[in-house]
């Protein structure tokens, strides 16, 4: 959890921004969205303040906030482009947009996750812009696990962690540079704006870069291979990211090819996170938990690139 005096001066810079773009009393307070290490987030009535991750540079964080500001109808925009300084933790001010309601799973707006990911990935990068950051905390998810238990169960997921090729475990740098990608992909990711019932909209630009576009689609691939993600709306997915001419997979035909490994490096990333966070809290792997770290054991002994997914 964030420190008080950092939490109580973002509540308070939230709403100074809020009330800056209204001139008609606010009756409203304010709430914590998020709390984490790496980002703590806050509301007040239509305004949201985001503190970043402690590691964020400027020279990283700028010019995503000014590519996310281009991006109209793709990315929720900005309130300005330049991040305040506060606690020594860069604060960016946006608008409230709507989140995806997550105890209405028949209303995942999977069809425009694919749109706006296809749009973005047309979207030529703009100059500038540092690589993406998908593979990057794949391996910091590693290496929190390694730090934090050495049970046996963590081993199909080092084993898994292994076979992927040097760019998924952030060793050497990906082959694609050109292709704009968000970079952290979940339905988590979308908002409508205006709220409640305007438009999808992508948010979080901590990840934005150029890089491969398959890791935009590897969270939902992954769980479709793990079998957390229905065959329904998995075609649902895939079928509008191919009818916006999404460029991460061929048109038509098995897409398991281009999608294999960030989909397996997004399970394991995945299942580290888990048995990191039930070690911490001295628990059980819960049921989703167990399912992807088991995946993580098919892909030990599973060649790359099968034909309809690696944990089928």
């Amino acid at each position: 959890m964030t420190t008080h005096p950092l939490l109580a001066e973002l509540t308070l810079r939230a709403r100074t921004e809020a009330h800056s773009r209204t001139s008609s009393a606010c009756p409203c307070g304010a709430s914590t969205l998020a709390d984490r290490p790496d980002a703590t987030v806050v509301r007040h009535a239509d305004t949201v303040a985001k503190a970043h991750a402690p590691d964020t540079a400027p020279a990283d964080l700028i010019p995503r906030l000014a590519a996310a500001a281009h991006l109209p109808g793709i990315f929720l925009p900005p309130l300005g482009e330049s991040p305040v300084d506060l606690h020594g933790r860069l604060v960016t001010f946006w608008p409230y947009g709507e989140p995806v309601d997550p105890d209405n799973p028949d209303a995942a707006p999977w069809e425009a996750a694919a749109t706006l990911l296809a749009r973005l990935h047309r979207t030529p990068a703009p100059p500038g812009l540092s690589p993406m950051r998908g593979p990057v905390k794949a391996a910091l998810a590693v290496a929190r696990l390694l730090a934090t238990t050495r049970q046996r169960h963590a081993l199909p997921v080092l084993r898994a962690w292994r076979t992927l090729p040097a760019w998924a475990r952030a060793e050497t740098p990906m082959s694609d540079r050109t292709t704009l990608c968000h970079g952290d992909l979940h339905l988590g990711q979308l908002v409508r704006h205006p709220a409640p019932d305007g438009p999808w909209h992508l948010i979080d630009v901590d990840d934005l870069g150029v890089g491969e576009p398959a890791w935009d689609l590897a969270r939902p691939a992954a769980w479709y291979a793990c079998g957390l993600l229905s065959p329904d709306d998995w075609s649902r997915f895939l079928g509008a990211y191919r009818a916006a001419g999404g460029p991460a997979v061929p048109a038509d035909g098995d897409p398991w090819p281009a999608l294999d490994v960030a989909a397996r490096a997004l399970t394991v990333q995945t299942a580290a996170r888990a048995i990191a966070k039930a070690t911490e809290a001295d628990r059980a792997l819960g049921d989703v938990e167990q399912a992807v770290v088991d995946a993580c054991d098919r892909m030990g002994s599973a060649p790359p690139q099968l034909a309809g997914g690696f944990a089928k």
